[in-house]
């Protein structure tokens, strides 16, 4: 069993984050985003994984080595040009001789990737989806399944018409088991996309194709500022289960100085007196002054929050500094290395 990250994409959605920073190592709870993904593959016995890359991609090996780690062995191919999500696993073909997992790389989630592989090899499938239900599907793509979870349709960006009518709202979660038969469905080399071209033609073919289908499990696509921040929000509250993340204590934290019990504290932080942080995420090496604020924000690694300054619902990128008495508010999206001059408010 190996699995295959795709996790070739710029992050334009999630830009100025990803400006100097590539999607796939961006930091969630301090930790490299797609260390989450490589712990429930490892959790799953699934220890051969493939990283297939585009962008930026020596930073993205840098960041995560050779998984040894984490107790996986890592393998980075880098696509020559965008292959699209079922050209990338076609690229990779030669490290694919059996059953794979493969994950979009910007799905955070605590599925159980152990019982969706029993599912799918019980069914004697050749592609199984995964199926999120949300309540509103029209921003995504429905898939139709029968009673025994066969999937027999796909229908793109739905209108609340044909929602209605269908009575699902099963959107395609981005995380796949495929067998090597499809292979010969993708030619080498041509930009292919799952979605459009390989799933709608295994369809075609009548080839055995199953839906397995989230209940209660945690998903979120962390594309975008707003869906970054508030994966965050939802791990501090605990919705996210089987991962740990605690604060360090390698930091400096004055006596008079206010933290919650959800934040997290990078290490060698400094926090002066009269500061107050609250559900929120702090990342190495922040120095926060003298009655500053922090809420319900996530802040990245050296940034530096200056005497009664304010932060309330936003991200701020690394080695930003915000003067004093300046205010940040909810939705604010600062990128590496921004200054705020003192009293400015945005």
């Amino acid at each position: 069993m190996q699995a295959l990250i795709l996790a070739g994409g710029k992050g334009t959605r999630l830009r100025p984050l990803t400006v100097y920073t590539p999607k796939p190592v961006v930091p969630f709870c301090n930790r490299a985003f797609l260390l989450y993904q490589i712990e429930i593959l490892r959790k799953a016995g699934i220890t051969d994984i493939t990283l297939s890359l585009s962008y930026q991609p020596d930073k993205i090996e840098h960041v995560l080595g050779n998984g040894s780690e984490y107790g996986v062995n890592l393998r980075f191919i880098t696509e020559p040009a965008p292959l699209g999500t079922g050209g990338a696993y076609r690229f990779a073909a030669d490290g694919i001789e059996e059953t794979t997992v493969v994950f979009n790389g910007d799905i955070l989630t605590d599925f159980d990737i152990g019982r969706f592989v029993e599912r799918h090899k019980q069914l004697g499938s050749v592609a199984t989806l995964a199926l999120k239900p949300v309540e509103n599907p029209s921003a995504y793509g429905l898939v139709e399944t029968d009673s025994e979870s066969r999937i027999l349709g796909f229908l793109e960006k739905p209108t609340d018409d044909q929602i209605e009518k269908l009575k699902i709202n099963t959107i395609n979660a981005g995380i796949y088991v495929l067998e090597p038969a499809i292979l010969d469905l993708m030619p080498l080399g041509e930009n292919r996309s799952f979605e459009y071209d390989v799933f709608p033609e295994i369809l075609k073919r009548g080839m055995p194709f199953y839906a397995g289908i989230m209940k209660e499990e945690y998903w979120r696509d962390i594309g975008t500022p707003a869906s970054y921040l508030a994966a965050h929000q939802d791990f501090l509250r605990g919705a996210i289960k089987g991962f740990e993340v605690e604060s360090s204590d390698l930091s400096d934290v004055a006596t008079k100085a206010t933290i919650d019990s959800r934040s997290i504290i990078g290490e060698g932080c400094v926090i002066k007196p009269g500061a107050r942080i609250t559900n929120s995420v702090i990342g190495p090496g922040v120095q926060i002054e003298e009655k500053a604020i922090v809420e319900d924000s996530v802040l990245w690694a050296h940034s530096r929050i200056s005497t009664a300054a304010e932060i309330r619902g936003s991200i701020i990128g690394r080695s930003c500094h915000i003067g004093r008495n300046a205010v940040v508010d909810q939705g604010s999206v600062l990128g590496d290395k921004s200054t705020l001059t003192d009293y400015t408010r945005v």
